[in-house]
């Protein structure tokens, strides 16, 4: 059993490899065809009786895992100067507005048509809401350097407040007084804890010596994000500061205690850290993807109402999206490529687990939300069609 266990863990690794290779270069999501490689293992491993049991429970922990990974990926990608206060501004904007928007009508629909009370209409409308970053950012790759940085500061913040939403949400009392109240103190919690948690955590790579650093700062990272997810703050901040203060340590050494302690071969260390974050991210990010479309039953994608409502939210997602780029007045060529990155995934399969979870939904759900994930990812493919238009024109 370990020895068929092992096999078929490192055979996935290397199928997976080859997925992310192929896919780069035809500039297709690899998610669609982890997903369709997963739905595909179910029922051929059903024909020799074979089962994955644990899957259901394996997906929420691999998925968060993921979640916290790709955050950090971003954010170390990310390069704080003046400059950005502008594109902060606009990214923050696009962000909460995208999210109030989709929120607010979901919630009505599924108030009218599903009879929940507020809160969990909320609760059910946020996975849909928000847009996932470990979908957005490996797929802007094709992006300029603008565009792509844009896209990374979006999806981050999306992530944020839609997780700050949701488990305030669900941490109150079932009232819309309680939520806010739980929203407010747990947002301004969350931001103090996570400024002091991510330096920390910094001044710990930058003391540690010897071969081993990284594992200990992963380590404490992942126990505070559980830690912070036990008490419902939003540890995601947290793990935007990390990787933002990791990428410019001047924020913190500036101050006289610290002024020494980066060294010279700090630079060399950033690009290692850079390098293990992207390798776990890849392995994390492909056993999710394939493992949710193995747990993902088939019954679900072929209901008439999945359909529906996946059909329903692509519109108002998508909808409200360009009139919002159209709003800031970006440049048309951005906007274009822009207004179709905006797709869904494990952040909201993760949401919707939870709120499933915390009260009963009916089960076409399952399948519109698997359906909204994977046809909002296929859409960034006409982003790249729209970009490479723009480049080419002739």
């Amino acid at each position: 059993m370990t020895d068929q266990t092992i096999l078929s863990a490192s055979l996935f690794l290397l199928i997976a490899f080859g997925v992310e290779r192929i896919c780069r270069r035809w500039s297709v999501p690899s998610v669609l065809v982890l997903v369709a490689i997963g739905l595909i293992a179910r029922p051929l491993l059903d024909s020799f009786d074979l089962q994955l049991t644990w899957a259901g429970r394996l997906v929420p922990i691999i998925g968060t895992i993921g979640l916290v990974l790709i955050v950090l990926e971003g954010a170390l990608d990310i390069e704080l100067r003046r400059e950005r206060i502008g594109l902060i501004k606009s990214t923050l904007f696009l962000a909460t507005a995208g999210f109030v928007i989709c929120v607010v009508v979901f919630a009505m629909v599924a108030h009218l048509l599903l009879d929940l009370g507020p809160v969990h209409a909320v609760l059910l409308a946020t996975p849909f809401a928000v847009i996932s970053s470990a979908v957005a950012i490996p797929s802007s790759a094709f992006l300029p350097r603008k565009e792509r940085e844009f896209v990374v500061y979006e999806t981050s913040m999306s992530d944020i407040i839609g997780v700050l939403v949701f488990f305030s949400l669900l941490g109150s009392d079932g009232s819309i007084k309680g939520a806010l109240l739980t929203l407010l103190g747990g947002g301004v919690l969350s931001l103090l804890l996570s400024i002091l948690c991510a330096v920390a955590l910094m001044l710990v790579l930058l003391r540690v010596e010897g071969h081993i650093r990284f594992v200990p700062l992963l380590a404490g990272l992942f126990v505070l994000y559980s830690a912070g997810k036990l008490f419902h703050l939003s540890p995601l901040i947290m793990v935007l500061f990390l990787g933002l203060l990791l990428n410019k340590p001047s924020l913190v050494t500036r101050f006289r205690p610290f002024h020494n302690w980066v060294g010279d071969d700090y630079d060399a260390t950033l690009s290692e850290l850079k390098t293990v974050v992207v390798e776990l991210t890849f392995v994390v990010r492909g056993f999710f993807f394939v493992l949710l479309g193995y747990w993902t039953d088939l019954s679900d994608l072929v209901s008439p109402w999945a359909w529906l409502v996946a059909a329903f939210a692509l519109a108002v997602i998508f909808g409200s999206r360009f009139a919002l780029l159209r709003l800031m007045q970006m440049n048309p060529a951005a906007a274009g490529a822009l207004g179709w990155i905006a797709p869904r995934g494990l952040i909201t399969v993760l949401l919707f687990i939870h709120a499933r979870e915390a009260f009963v939904l009916p089960s076409f759900l399952n399948g519109a939300v698997i359906l909204v994930v994977l046809a909002s990812s296929a859409l960034i493919l006409v982003a790249r069609f729209s970009f490479d238009k723009q480049e080419k024109p002739g």
